[in-house]
């Protein structure tokens, strides 16, 4: 008969450390683009500014 320890479906912890609540996990990272729209916004008013004054 095999050991409880050696059960492949239940960790062999210390009731104490099981009783401990799981870290929480780390959210992953939403890809921000917001420097990519500043970046268009500011190169689009600036071609409008110097294309007005050009013409």
């Amino acid at each position: 008969m095999p050991s409880q320890t050696l059960r492949s479906d239940r960790a062999p912890r210390h009731p104490l450390r099981a009783r401990l609540i799981a870290p929480p996990r780390a959210r992953a990272a939403n890809p921000d683009d917001s420097d990519l729209k500043l970046f268009a916004l500011s190169f689009t008013a600036f071609f409008i500014c110097i294309y007005t004054l050009i013409f």
